[in-house]
């Protein structure tokens, strides 16, 4: 374990201060996010959380040891909309017994999913240590893991949760302190709540842990009927699952913080009778686009893949590190307005950090401590790019004989933060495409587009030089890469 994780302090959303991160095992470190829902494909707002929880796993892996740090994130592919188009697309199979539920569950969302672990592999984001599927948790296991029925069955052998209406519901008046990570007040939520269109729950914010499924719908075998688990059990289930009834770090987005986290604490602590069930709750801040709230109805609704593989977003396709890039410019907790220009100045800012970091062969030394120091600070990503900025200059401004030190340790600071650093590619086909469309406009005397296909390309680190040709006289572009 390094010195510096003595240093390590984190946000808790649970106490509402920064405080001093103390493992319960240093040699077992152990982090939860909530992972996707995979009935479509990721949207920007679920990179950021991805993206700002990679960059943790990857600070306390430097600090702890890469073999000491257990990260879970979970696919969630137990929901309403799945079961629907699972039932949609294979309900014969399923009923003849030729495929079984799972089976056809898998087969839905494996498109989803497998496009998601594309999509933040290009973001630059390491793969978590494990990615349970929540389909995989529902009923008792072989291998005596945690799972959603034996969990439910604890809540209600302890007085938590009762059968009613079909449904097991949490009885949320059963825990004294329900409502800690939102202060939420459940006699202010009961005040407020519709009774009578839950007339069946003891209170109006009791939640659903298993509901019943029709026999037109996916559902499994459990003692209250054959049916399907709600939301939050699933991860109080798959998280026991891999990091025990008490864990270090549980993260996600400030939009689940209630009802998702709140119920999943309910649930894992009356389960296990324990009096927490992570030390320390993390969320990231919400994320506008071009300073509206995203929706499909205002038509600013960006999957990941559009903006990596179409020209839907500011006219152009973008780079994944310089979507990571934009994403951590802004402190994990603010929010953030995702826009154009923010991409753009991201792009900008990498590219002379990739030149100057270019003045080095290889990656060198530990990253500087500065960088550490930094992001050690509740992830304090601003800071630790102040240090890589001044590590550019230097580097630039090295005219010493023998290796340069500050370009080989913004090398290595670039490849710890998730930046690719390897050698520069290139399209040659679409750059000649592009070169081809500028002389067009300039044959057209069109020069404002001209110029603007020319700064685009420089944006990208393509450089070009016209000319003519000595023996037609023909005008001439030719282009060079230059980060």
């Amino acid at each position: 374990m390094s010195d510096a994780s003595k240093g390590l302090r984190l946000y808790n959303t649970l106490t509402r201060m920064k405080e001093g991160f103390v493992p319960i095992d240093p040699l077992d470190v152990r982090m939860y996010v909530c992972g996707p829902t995979v009935y479509d494909f990721a949207h920007i707002g679920n990179a950021r959380p991805v993206i700002v929880f990679d960059v943790l796993f990857r600070l306390l892996r430097h600090l702890y040891g890469e073999t000491h740090v257990t990260y879970v994130r979970n696919i969630t592919d137990v929901d309403d909309k799945i079961n629907a188009r699972a039932l949609r697309d294979f309900g014969g199979e399923i009923a003849s017994g030729t495929l079984s539920l799972n089976e056809a569950i898998r087969r839905v969302t494996e498109k989803t999913a497998g496009q998601f672990h594309r999509d933040v592999a290009t973001l630059g984001c390491l793969e978590p240590t494990v990615e349970p599927r929540a389909t995989e948790f529902v009923e008792p296991r072989a291998d005596g893991k945690a799972d959603m029925i034996t969990l439910i069955k604890s809540l209600i052998g302890r007085g938590h949760a009762y059968v009613a209406a079909g449904e097991v519901l949490f009885d949320t008046a059963s825990m004294p302190d329900y409502g800690q990570l939102s202060k939420r007040n459940l006699d202010e939520q009961q005040a407020g709540a519709r009774i009578a269109v839950d007339a069946h729950k003891k209170n109006p914010g009791d939640f659903v842990l298993w509901k019943l499924s029709s026999p037109e719908e996916p559902g499994w075998q459990s003692p209250w009927g054959r049916g399907r688990p709600g939301w939050h059990i699933e991860c109080s289930a798959m998280s026991a699952a891999y990091l025990g009834e008490v864990f270090d770090i549980h993260g996600g987005g400030l939009d689940l913080i209630f009802p998702h986290h709140e119920n999943e604490i309910a649930q894992s602590r009356c389960a296990h009778g324990t009096d927490v069930m992570a030390n320390v709750w993390m969320h990231n801040g919400f994320l506008q686009v071009e300073g509206q709230k995203m929706s499909k109805s205002l038509g600013n609704f960006y999957s990941i893949h559009q903006l990596l593989e179409t020209e839907t977003f500011g006219g152009r396709k973008w780079p994944g590190e310089v979507l990571r890039l934009a994403m951590l410019m802004t402190h994990y907790r603010e929010p953030i307005d995702f826009s154009v220009r923010k991409l753009e100045e991201a792009e900008n800012t990498l590219r002379k950090w990739k030149r100057a970091s270019d003045l080095a062969p290889a990656a060198g030394g530990q990253v500087p401590a500065e960088v550490v120091e930094a992001l050690s600070d509740d992830l304090a990503t601003y800071a630790a790019f102040q240090q890589l900025t001044e590590l550019a200059g230097e580097a630039t401004d090295f005219s010493g004989a023998g290796e340069n030190g500050a370009a080989a340790s913004l090398k290595t600071s670039l490849a710890f933060l998730g930046f690719d650093v390897g050698a520069a590619k290139v399209d040659e086909a679409e750059i000649a495409g592009t070169i081809a469309r500028r002389l067009q406009f300039i044959a057209a005397k069109n020069w404002a587009e001209a110029d603007r296909i020319r700064d685009e390309l420089l944006s990208q680190g393509v450089q070009l030089k016209d000319g003519k040709d000595p023996a037609t006289g023909e005008r001439v572009t030719t282009w060079e890469v230059k980060r």
